[in-house]
Formats: C-alpha cells, structure tokens, sequence
C-alpha cells in the first residue's frame, strides 16, 4: 500500500534558504559524497518550476516590491528601531518561505517511467495552484529529485501577499503563511484534497495516516536507542580492552610455563585471567542486547525512511544516525572478533587446567565453556578438543549430547559414540 505524502516544512531563516537552495539545486561539492544522493543520476532531476540563479538572488527579486516598500518605510523609523530588511526577515514570527514536499514510497515509483513521474509532479503543482491557491510567480523553485532512493518533488513557495493593516489603515506588503494554511486541521483538509487530485488522476494511493507526527516521536526514540547502544558498546570496548592488555602484561612478565603434566603460572597473573574471563562473559552475554538494539534501529529506520524526504533536518539527523549505528555494528563485529580469538588462544589453557586443576578450578572451566558453547563462541568441535583425555571429557561430551538430542544419553539404552 503506497501513501499520497504531502507536507509542508517552514523555512524560517535567509541562510535556512541558502542551504535548502544548495541541496535542491546540487549547489555544492559535498553533495557529491553523500551516500543518499547519486550523483550520476542528478541529470534525470527534472525542473518544473526552474530557477537559474542561487535561491536567495532568486528570492530577492520576487520580493523586491516587498523590499522597496519596506525600506522607504524604515526612512520614517526612529534610527534606534531601524532594522534592515534582512534581520527583519529573520526576526519575524513569521516565515521567510515554505517548502512543500511530496513524495510516496518505493512501490509507487519502481514502474514508472521519467515522463510518468513528471506526469505525477505535474499534478502535484496543480493541487498548489488550485488547492493550495499560490500562483507561478510564488513558485521560487520546484524540481523533482530522481537521484535519492525515493524520487520526490521539492516546491519551495513564497506566501508574499498585499493585506490590510489596521494600524496604518492602508494595504501593504507582507509575508503570511496564514493566507495559504490557516491552521493544522487545515492543512489536514488540504491533504484530504491533495489525495483526492491524485485518485482523480489515476494514481493508486492511499491518504496518508491523519494527525500522524510519528516523525517527532520515532526521532527521539532513534536518538534514545543509537545513544544506548553507543554507551553500550563503549563500555564493552573499554573493559575488553583494559582486561586484556593487562592480561597480556601479567603474561609477559610471568611466563607461564606449560608442560604435558602441569601448567605453572602465579597467582596473579592467574587471578587477572579470571578477571578477563570474567569480563568476557560478561561482554557476551551483552551481545544478544546489542542485537536487540539494532534490530529496534533498523525497525525505526526501515518504517520511517520516507519521513528523510518530508523533513529536511530529520533527513539530515537520521542519516547522520545511521552512519554512527553503522560504526557500533562494525565496532560490535570487531568485539565479537577479537572474543573469539582470544578464546581460541585460550583452548590448550582451559585443557590445562582440567588436567592439572583443583576441583574447584576445573569446575569454573567446565561452567565457562559451557557458557561460550551456548553463546556460539566455541563449536562442539571446540568442547570436544578441549576435553578430550581430560578426567572432565565423559561430563562434556554428555554436555553437547544433551545440546545436540535433548535428553541424557544415559538414559538411552542405545551406544552413540560422538
């Protein structure tokens, strides 16, 4: 099910302006590195509403009568007031122009054609004529971006209209948006319209979800979960880390030495190798959290993916997310890595200690291969190396028995060797 997008998203500032202009048009350098935009396919972006110049140049001379006006004005103005038009443009409660968005998703546009799309933003510009009731010389721009993962049309207006001033008792030139959107239940109206204009069209799509602000929600709680996970993954690196080359220290300076009957190493060094055996633990048990966190991420991503195209700042803001979610998930992969190599290295040590052990030593082991096993960091080949001509080797390979055919092989009256 495809949806008919349609929102409206306030410029607020000249240099706001300036930087939406340099997206739109592919202005700047930069664009040619961002991972959104492909930039081979920027010559298939089709303008509807063209603008040859840069936005604000532009933008100054569809509102020069408003400038003329405005600044004979300020000749009247106690000096201490004055303000150039400029500032007052953006210290005004109102906006300096709007950028209206539509868009659909993916399955929408996967079959049509170049001209079909066209056909598609065509109609969009009807509904702001129409509907909307702006006219050509409002249209500061409007082009359809083919070059992003969705295809969407960006049409900046310019609410700039002639309105009554009851202090001065004289018409004069202002910019209200109010004139276009009167409230937030009109604009529901006009997207109910904008719907409407496209099934009369021909194309199949549904009106989108009505009051939704999921966009406000879903960016809080992607921030919440990329911070969480980044904390996370922080914390695992620093004590995997610390553990370690403190481990590696103790082992260098003590040289344990491993023999067919014993293997000779100070406590010490002993008790910093349980330490970092601890903090392994630990840290693995932490890995199927951290997948949970991602999947969370990617469900965010996956469902809010068109909402890039509706919001320019949130578009900016998740990308950003998803570049840092990728390093933890590269920095995770490396986690996992190094946990198991280490614990490859440890194998002949863990042998060791269930030939030459105290009890209670050979049970700590037992218990933490056991552990890694059932985290999928040792394979019953693993089990199986390390325990075997071990007095321990009966009790794990009943272990993976149990693992492999749930049930105590004891209990079986047949012979299975494995």
């Amino acid at each position: 099910m495809s949806y008919a997008i349609f929102r409206v998203e306030p410029i607020n500032t000249l240099k706001d302006l300036g930087q939406i202009g340099a997206h739109n048009k592919r202005d700047k350098k930069a664009y040619q590195s961002n991972p959104d935009i492909d930039i081979s396919k920027s010559k298939n972006n089709i303008d509807i509403v063209p603008l040859f110049d840069k936005y604000t140049k532009g933008y100054y001379e569809l509102v020069k009568e408003y400038k003329k006006e405005y600044e004979e004005k300020q000749k009247t103005t106690r000096e201490d007031r004055r303000k150039s038009f400029n500032k007052m443009l953006d210290d005004s409660n109102s906006v300096v122009a709007d950028e209206l968005l539509f868009t659909s998703d993916n399955e929408f546009f996967k079959k049509m054609s170049k001209r079909d799309i066209k056909k598609w933003a065509d109609t969009c510009m009807e509904f702001v004529y129409n509907d909307l009731g702006y006219k050509k010389e409002q249209i500061l721009h409007a082009t359809v971006h083919m070059d992003e993962k969705t295809p969407h049309l960006h049409c900046v207006v310019v609410p700039l209209v002639r309105k009554f001033d009851k202090r001065t008792n004289e018409e004069k030139w202002t910019i209200s948006k109010k004139q276009y959107i009167k409230s937030s239940l009109h604009l529901s109206q006009l997207q109910d319209k904008y719907w409407e204009r496209m099934k009369e069209k021909g194309f199949d799509l549904e009106r989108g979800i009505k009051g939704s602000d999921n966009e406000h929600i879903t960016i809080k709680e992607y921030k919440k979960i990329t911070r969480k996970l980044d904390n996370r993954m922080e914390k695992q690196n620093y004590l995997m880390t610390r553990d370690f080359e403190e481990l590696e220290e103790k082992l260098q300076k003590s040289k344990p030495t491993i023999t067919k009957k014993e293997v000779k190493i100070d406590k010490e060094t002993y008790d910093t190798l349980k330490n970092f055996m601890n903090t392994s633990k630990m840290v693995i048990r932490d890995m199927p959290k951290n997948e949970a966190l991602y999947q969370e991420l990617k469900h965010y991503t996956d469902n809010h993916r068109e909402m890039k195209f509706e919001n320019k700042h949130l578009k900016y803001e998740i990308s950003r997310l998803e570049d840092k979610n990728e390093e933890l998930q590269k920095e995770n992969k490396r986690l996992k890595n190094f946990i198991h190599s280490m614990l490859q290295t440890l194998k002949n040590l863990f042998k060791k200690i269930l030939h030459i052990g105290t009890e209670k030593e050979k049970d700590n082991v037992v218990d933490d291969i056991k552990t890694y096993h059932k985290l999928d960091y040792y394979s019953d080949r693993d089990l199986r190396d390390i325990a075997d001509d071990t007095p321990r080797e009966e009790e794990i390979k009943d272990y993976i028995f149990e693992q492999n055919y749930g049930y105590d092989k004891d209990y079986d009256n047949r012979d299975i060797e494995i």
